[in-house]
């Protein structure tokens, strides 16, 4: 049965640690860290891959805001004087931020994990220095009640530096089976990359030092060492190397057996493109990101950039703004600051056009209907402050009612007359018949 005071003299609820964990030998299964670093430089589709994502990660700037009490993003204000900023921008005098966070990028990569020491002065606590290590020459050192005692570093001639847990900045992809250390996609690929390695070594002596054509040279009874050697040195002179490839062979007392065989047998090209796709799919990256595109146009252009910058360079920069603001922020004392990057995907031009045309339809819809101020308007719907709001003109005038005039007596009077008049007249005249009138 467990004892009941395990809680309190572990700080973890379970032991993750031997008790027989010591500061001098650190527990580590990380021995292969060296040979995963140097596969970057030995198979080109592993370099072309790892290159790719550091460079984009280490291109986005990165900025200091102060939190806001509201807690949201918007309502933040940037900091543009800070020692934290200061020293991210420049961790030590031989280094940028974008080369550190490159090549700290490349070590996450290929071994899942990037080890960071921090330089301080004797006579300040507050960091001053960030210097980039190999993962190959940091352990961890387990605790067997407090988790972690602090970290081991090897040096150049085998020298143990011990380091605690403050002067070490830490990121990593867990390793499903060890909590203290990274893993990265290379270490599930490494016999694919062994096997791309040696078809292309093997390919490379093929051209190099083949001595074709190839074969054993028979003789039927032994011949001395002088002749041996007369005849080994002709034989390189003639047909060793690639100029003298395929040259006819002329054998003295001798019988050639053929044992040549073909490039087709060894199908190295079909070996290197499924060595290819391992790779791409151990990332996660398409071929589009390395370049193997066999049509493209400016709308599947723009849809690969964004889904890079999503899926594989904002999860990368997001593991970066953990370790600032959860593991260097603190050493500043900084409480009421974060580090943020700036947003590497690029905005949907169909729904940033959607977007704008809804928000200024609303704005000019308030403008007119509620009299809104433009000032108010533009901080609501986010839009432009150089945007300008013309006053709406005003609405045309009623047409004037038409009224009629009022009825003078006079002139009534005077048209009845004039209308009697010409009665009298009309009777006064003589009738005649129908056809006296048309005559």
């Amino acid at each position: 049965m467990r004892s009941l005071l395990g809680p309190l003299l572990n700080s973890s609820p379970v032991p993750l640690a031997a008790r027989a964990t010591s500061l001098l030998f650190p527990q580590t299964n990380h021995s292969n860290a060296t040979a995963q670093l140097r596969a970057m430089g030995t198979v080109g589709t592993l370099f072309a891959t790892v290159g790719i994502l550091a460079n984009a990660t280490s291109q986005v700037e990165w900025k200091l805001w102060r939190k806001a009490k509201s807690g949201r993003r918007e309502d933040r204000t940037e900091v543009t004087s800070h020692a934290a900023l200061d020293l991210w921008q420049k961790p030590n005098k031989f280094t940028t931020r974008q080369e550190m966070v490159e090549s700290g990028q490349q070590h996450l990569d290929l071994t899942g994990e990037c080890w960071m020491v921090v330089g301080r002065s004797p006579k300040a606590k507050i960091p001053l220095e960030l210097w980039l290590i190999r993962p190959d020459k940091m352990a961890p050192v387990p605790h067997p009640t407090d988790f972690l005692s602090g970290y081991v570093y090897t040096g150049p001639d085998g020298e143990k530096v011990p380091l605690g847990i403050e002067d070490v900045l830490f990121i990593r992809m867990p390793d499903p089976m060890d909590p203290y250390r990274g893993m990265g996609p290379v270490r599930s690929i490494f016999t694919d990359l062994d096997s791309s390695r040696a078809a292309a070594e093997w390919n490379r002596n093929f051209f190099a030092n083949d001595a074709s054509p190839g074969g054993v040279i028979e003789f039927p009874e032994g011949i001395s060492d002088e002749d041996f050697d007369q005849f080994s040195a002709r034989w390189r002179e003639q047909h060793q190397g690639v100029n003298n490839a395929h040259r006819v062979a002329i054998i003295e007392h001798g019988k050639w057996v053929d044992r040549s065989y073909s490039m087709r047998d060894m199908q190295f090209a079909e070996l290197s493109k499924v060595s290819d796709e391992k790779i791409m799919q151990a990332f996660g990256i398409p071929k589009f990101a390395l370049g193997l595109i066999d049509d493209v146009n400016r709308a599947s252009a723009e849809s690969a950039t964004a889904w890079f910058a999503k899926r594989l360079t904002v999860p990368r920069l997001e593991r970066w703004k953990a370790m600032l603001n959860h593991d260097l922020l603190p050493l500043f004392g900084a409480t009421d600051v974060e580090f943020d990057y700036e947003n590497p995907v690029p905005p949907d031009s169909e729904v940033f056009n959607a977007e704008r045309d809804s928000k200024v339809a609303a704005a000019v819809a308030l403008r007119q209907g509620l009299n809104a101020t433009p000032e108010s308007l533009v901080k609501a719907y986010d839009l432009p402050t150089t945007l300008v709001f013309e006053e709406p003109p005003p609405p045309p005038a009623p047409p004037a009612p038409i009224v009629a005039p009022e009825p003078d007596p006079d002139a009534i009077a005077e048209k009845v007359a004039n209308l009697l008049e010409a009665r009298v007249r009309d009777d006064a005249r003589p009738r005649r018949g129908f056809r006296q009138y048309w005559d």
